[in-house]
């Protein structure tokens, strides 16, 4: 046993490049592959959170009729929507109001503005649905009307370029009943309804000073990319999520403020009312159907949809409604939709990640054990079993592996949580979750460790099956044989000598040639992908800062990756021609010819 072990500890000293290479390709793959593939579930589970937090409303519910919603309606919504949770009937939590896309002028500039009036409107500590976060707060007059503003989260000219604390916007709401009819007709208000209406409701009611007391963020407006407008007044396909927000109008500024401004009249015990309640936010009672987007909530989302839809249709079977679902909201869905895609990349990368590392690592593995031929001898001719044999090697890769694994779990988080903050340049990003998925490291680091063994233990009974008087032999050279362009006499005779070596080598062991080629091309076209998405980022359509950071990731380890192959298999290729160079420098070569030699080869 001492003697085993003394040979045990010789072999790690003397193969130690062997083993640092190892340990690199394996924290090089495993890193990515468990980051890359983890990040998406991070994104996932803390999107999921800030949906149960800040009560995210699961659908928007728009009237179509001028009349807007009735407080049967509401309860019409309410017993659709009520689902019995843990054996109890649970009713949807229900907010209203009304929103409205208007061109104002604020601070000097025109501004396409989203405002929300809501009933039951006290500050966003008391939202029941959609909260939002406080970033800053002011004072407001004791007398008037207060407002929220968005948050200028804003990084560019299509983004929320937010307005400032003590900000005052003025609303026209004639001007604004105007551009809603402008929208639904396709005229505006005619002068006599105009007329009519300062009579009836007051002219003084149509011009309200709204000051900004605090400034916040709306779970449902994060993308730093904008948020589209409607103001068309038509149904707009919601643009791709990978192709940013194309030639769709996006909101600059949005602002909150009580229904209660809204003009209105009691006139024979009638309240006259020119824009009515026509938005209702509703938040289902199950919160843990939503799972990130879950095939049963997408089969809920679309079943209440038709309901709701069913329940609201005029005499000739019209529906009056328009049902919005988180699928429709542009900053909640498009972080889900690049989460996927960071996803579905990291598998596509793991793929090629494997190869390669297997392949190198099997390379390594059958070289280190061919080296060790008179060692084995040896060992066999003192009577030692193959199975100790085997074991031995066995144990020197698991050892890097493990080693190298160890450290790629903790760097894979670390790259996890460094794709998530890269993700801040596109959007407003929640909370980070601690949730960290195992399943890509134990994947990747899984079918490493089982490469690795398998190619030792074949290379090990390969070798200890042979007799120890032919392993104490050093293996001959394989034999030189014409190759194909010596078939062409006035093509090879071009060459020098020293080119003719050259090919004749590289041709002479073909699987080294194409395990070289395979595993540069493959790292090379990781380095490329990398790339080409950030050329697609820049020249293209994709305007993602967050993309472009990925891609400059996925250059960074395809190129660190490259590398290693590089270098490791450079290093086997030199140290199992120790006695051909030797050869070499005792016919007369000079240092930087013999280096050359491998070079070329390399090339």
């Amino acid at each position: 046993m001492k003697t085993y072990l003394k040979t045990l500890w010789r072999m790690f000293s003397k193969h130690v490049t062997r083993f640092i290479s190892i340990i690199f390709i394996v924290l090089i793959a495993v890193t990515f592959a468990s980051g890359v593939g983890s990040a998406k579930d991070k994104i996932t589970h803390s999107l999921e959170e800030y949906y149960q937090s800040a009560n995210i409303s699961d659908f928007i519910i728009k009237s179509k009729s001028d009349s807007g919603f009735s407080d049967e309606d509401i309860e019409k919504v309410s017993g659709i929507l009520t689902t019995e949770v843990e054996g109890e009937q649970v009713s949807p939590v229900i907010a209203s109001g009304m929103s409205v896309d208007v061109n104002l002028k604020i601070g000097g500039r025109d501004s396409l503005t989203r405002i929300y009036f809501l009933e039951d409107f006290t500050s966003p500590q008391n939202f029941t649905v959609n909260i939002p976060s406080v970033i800053s707060s002011g004072e407001g007059d004791e007398e008037g009307y207060v407002a929220y503003a968005q948050q200028a989260v804003g990084r560019s000219s299509t983004a929320i370029k937010g307005v400032s604390l003590g900000t005052v916007i003025s609303l026209d709401f004639l001007d604004i009943l105007d551009q809603l009819s402008v929208q639904d007709s396709g005229q505006p208000l005619d002068e006599d309804t105009k007329d009519t209406l300062r009579l009836i409701i007051g002219e003084d009611k149509f011009n309200v000073s709204l000051k900004v007391t605090q400034l916040i963020q709306s779970p449902l407006l994060i993308a730093l990319d904008g948020e589209p407008s409607y103001l068309n007044g038509e149904d707009v396909e919601m643009p791709d999520t990978g192709s940013g927000l194309g030639d769709l109008s996006t909101v600059d500024n949005v602002i909150y403020t009580s229904f209660e401004v809204l003009p209105s009249a009691t006139v024979f015990g009638n309240v006259i009312q020119p824009i009515a309640r026509g938005d209702l936010y509703v938040s289902v009672a199950d919160r843990t159907i939503f799972n990130s987007f879950s095939g049963a909530y997408g089969d809920y989302v679309d079943e209440m949809t038709a309901e709701l839809e069913s329940a609201f249709t005029d005499g000739e079977g019209n529906c009056t409604v328009q049902v919005i679902s988180l699928y429709d909201n542009f900053s909640v869905y498009s972080l889900y939709s690049y989460a996927e895609k960071v996803g579905a990349l990291g598998w596509v990368l793991v793929v090629a990640f494997l190869f390669v590392t297997a392949l190198i690592v099997y390379s390594n593995m059958s070289r280190l054990v061919e080296e060790e031929r008179s060692q084995v001898a040896c060992m066999r001719t003192l009577g030692y079993s193959s199975f100790k044999i085997i074991f031995k090697y066995a144990l020197f890769a698991s050892i890097a592996a493990g080693i190298g694994g160890f450290f790629s779990y903790f760097m894979g988080e670390g790259l996890a949580q460094l794709i998530y903050y890269i993700f801040n340049y596109s959007y407003v990003m929640p909370a980070m979750s601690v949730y960290f998925s195992v399943l890509f490291f134990v994947i990747v680091f899984g079918i490493i460790a089982v490469t690795i063994l398998s190619s030792t233990i074949i290379s090990g009974v390969r070798m200890t099956g042979e007799m120890p008087a032919i392993l104490l032999r050093p293996k001959p050279p394989k034999a030189g044989k014409k190759v194909i362009f010596e078939r062409f006499p006035k093509f090879w005779n071009l060459f020098s000598f020293k080119y003719k070596s050259t090919v004749r080598n590289v041709l002479r062991y073909k699987s080294r040639f194409l395990m070289t080629v395979i595993a540069v091309a493959i790292s090379m076209a990781l380095v490329m992908a990398g790339l080409s998405i950030l050329d697609l980022c820049l020249f293209g359509t994709l305007n993602s800062p967050s993309i472009i950071a990925i891609s400059v990731v996925i250059i960074i380890f395809a190129g660190l990756l490259t590398a290693t192959v590089i270098y490791t298999l450079t290093n086997i290729n030199i140290s199992e021609r120790n006695r051909e160079l030797a050869t070499l420098m005792v016919l007369g070569y000079q240092d930087g010819e013999v280096s050359g030699y491998i070079y070329r080869e390399i090339y």
